[in-house]
């Protein structure tokens, strides 16, 4: 039987959740005449079903020109007449409120019944318009969508001046994050263009303006009057701005972060620091331990508890009420370290705060869904402390950006870094050895994978290391504007609290230098495991514009998959020799390789050589297990979901402008 058959079957015998399912599967299916299309939409809607599937049948066959006045009677009857009052209340309280409002000049609001657009409701934050006079529906608009995706803040050498801003997130950033002419000494209105004055008041049905108009930063320039920008206030209304005080930034005045993450370890993390340290509109500490900065609210936290004082941070926040970790972490990066650069108060807008939490290793758990179809879940406990915390969660507005460097090499730039530089793991971390497994820790790290519903990656741009070092101008240019801050000189440098082109790391390679794009490493990760590295990856090296540089193109099975983890000689031998010295330290080796009973022996239980080396032996198998078991599975295909079983999707690359490339872009 096909689906539809199925359902009225299901209607038939008064099983409407059956009925329900399979008509939403036909729908999806698209193989629906209009005519049981429609069907199938009247049903879920008039059934109590899911209304969003039928709600966007009903507008995809009205825009296709079918049933059109009955599809309107049916929307108009379950959607908008139902919201209409709300939508000409809201209208009349914005009319009221602009009519009194000194920096709107046109104040010939139409009848509610005359506007030109009409807003369905289709869910509690978004809608669907339509134009009666054209009678068509607009597209999908969600007013609080946490993106900004306009350059609000490109050139802050003049006033902001925005066109058609019909977003309630973008103009609450706005009037936010643009301190008033009074605090910084000079006009500095929000100039907000509207280019049609009835679409700007059939806006007024669903947006908010009362609550922005009460600290009056905002000018309305309707169409031709546009040509006002920007007023002169001293002229126009006799206010001088330019004797008022600069007003010191204040600690709930900062309300955007910007998140740099740390997608994997030897990422490039610093040198993108290195490249937004001294901006003028961020408050950015250089590269912190995540553990540290809770440590540190928390020790401020006692000492309000406390009621010291005393320290210029505590009496940013002792004049606060209901005191969040928020607050705290904004005083101690205004106030608390000589290591931060402090933004100058006198500039247009609220400086974001910059912040890359570090961690000393990302750890991913993969806990397998569907093994037929490939599905599987990611956790992160770094992530997690991250997603949960009160920090994050404090703040309004989030941009976030992540680097990723070539897998191969950072992954090997890891390896040496462990083994030359990194201290040994403690005794509590036997059980992971020396050196952890970094090949399958990095091909469980899919972090470049976000879930779209998931706040902190909403609004959020994948970054290569590569473009960084080799097309400056073009990746910082274009980084400025998803950050939504201007490019600046001091993003044309690298720099930090020691001066240009820091040394962030002995030996690493300073500012522009492009030795790191080049350096391989060979000596830490062998041909097989890079091989292994970029089949097991291949959705990021597409997605992200790299090459195989290893693997060749050869089908790939469990054989190969056996052949490849037996070649792993390289990055095994570092694995087994790390792990026995490691043993080495946490027993007493006997067979003459050590004697007993010596002072510094302690407690340590003894072993004997052959003991140590099936140990040994035993940890290598227990990896080799491992790999094994998840490439099996990624044979299956490289589907990750969320715990809703929605799939993850690889971050968006931050795009370069071809006319501002220096060279070409890396492969």
């Amino acid at each position: 039987m096909k689906l539809i058959e199925i359902a009225r079957r299901c209607a038939e015998l008064k099983q409407p959740k059956g009925a329900q399912d399979a008509y939403g599967m036909a729908i999806g299916q698209g193989e629906l005449s209009p005519e049981e299309e429609l069907e199938a939409a009247s049903y879920i809607l008039f059934s109590k079903g899911d209304y969003k599937i039928a709600y966007t049948s009903f507008v995809s066959l009205f825009q296709k020109g079918y049933f059109q006045a009955e599809i309107l009677e049916i929307l108009s009857q379950a959607f908008y007449f139902p919201n209409l009052q709300k939508l000409q209340k809201t209208y009349e309280k914005n009319c009221a409120a602009l009519s009194a409002y000194p920096y709107l000049f046109r104040k010939d609001f139409p009848k509610f019944e005359e506007l030109p657009i009409w807003f369905f409701p289709y869910d509690n934050n978004a809608f669907i318009p339509y134009y009666p006079d054209e009678q068509r529906f607009g597209d999908y608009v969600n007013l609080d969508d946490s993106i900004i995706d306009r350059y609000f803040f490109k050139d802050l050498s003049k006033p902001v001046l925005a066109d058609d801003v019909y977003s309630q997130y973008q103009l609450e950033y706005l009037n936010d994050n643009v301190r008033k002419s009074e605090w910084v000494a000079k006009e500095n209105h929000i100039y907000l263009h509207y280019t049609n004055f009835m679409t700007f008041c059939a806006y007024l049905q669903v947006l908010d303006f009362k609550k922005l108009l009460r600290d009056q930063k905002l000018v309305f320039l309707m169409e031709d009057e546009v040509s006002r920008y920007p007023i002169d206030f001293q002229k126009e209304y006799g206010i001088d701005y330019s004797t008022y005080p600069v007003k010191p930034l204040e600690v709930r005045e900062i309300n955007k972060l910007i998140w740099h993450t740390q997608l994997a370890t030897h990422n490039g993390g610093d040198f993108f620091n290195e490249i937004c340290y001294g901006h003028p509109n961020l408050i950015i500490w250089e590269s912190v331990m995540f553990d540290e900065i809770l440590k540190m609210i928390a020790e401020y936290r006692k000492r309000l508890r406390r009621r010291a004082t005393g320290d210029a941070t505590l009496r940013a926040l002792q004049g606060l009420t209901m005191i969040t970790d928020k607050d705290i972490l904004v005083a101690l990066y205004l106030y608390g370290n000589d290591k931060l650069f402090h933004p100058n108060p006198n500039e247009r807008i609220v400086p974001a705060l910059f912040l890359q939490p570090h961690f000393g290793h990302i750890d991913y758990q993969c806990t397998v869904r569907n093994e037929k179809r490939g599905w599987a879940t990611l956790f992160s406990e770094q992530y997690e402390s991250i997603r949960t915390s009160p920090i994050f969660k404090g703040f309004k507005y989030i941009k976030t950006f992540t680097p990723m460097r070539r897998p191969t090499t950072s992954v090997a730039a890891t390896v040496r870094f462990i083994m030359q530089w990194n201290p040994k793991y403690s005794p509590e971390d036997a059980e992971k050895g020396y050196l952890p497994d970094m090949v399958n820790n990095r091909l469980l790290n899919r972090s470049y994978l976000v879930d779209p519903f998931d706040r902190l990656y909403h609004d959020s741009r994948l970054v290569r290391f590569e473009d960084g070092k080799l097309n400056p101008k073009a990746t910082f240019t274009a980084l400025a504007e998803f950050l939504d801050i201007p490019y600046t000189e001091s993003m044309t440098y690298c720099s930090g609290v020691t001066g240009v082109n820091p040394e962030s790391l002995q030996g690493n390679d300073l500012g522009f230098d492009p030795a790191a794009i080049y350096r391989t490493y060979d000596e830490f990760l062998g041909t097989p495991e890079r091989a292994y590295l970029e089949y097991f990856m291949r959705d990021a090296y597409e997605a992200y514009g790299y090459d195989f540089q290893y693997y060749k193109g050869e089908p790939v099975d469990e054989q190969w998959v056996e052949e490849k983890v037996g070649q792993f000689t390289c990055l095994d031998t570092q694995m087994e020799n790390g792990w026995r010295n490691l043993l080495c330290k946490n027993f007493v080796q006997l067979d003459g390789k050590s004697q007993t009973n010596r002072e510094d022996d302690g407690d340590r239980p003894k072993i004997t050589e052959a003991e140590l080396e099936k140990k040994v032996q035993d940890f290598m198998d227990s990896v080799h297990e491992k790999r094994l078991t998840y490439a099996k599975y990624m044979l299956n295909g490289l589907n990750f979901i969320n715990k809703e079983g929605q799939p993850l999707h690889p971050m968006t690359p931050l795009k370069l402008d071809p006319a501002l490339l220096e060279q070409p872009l890396y492969r």
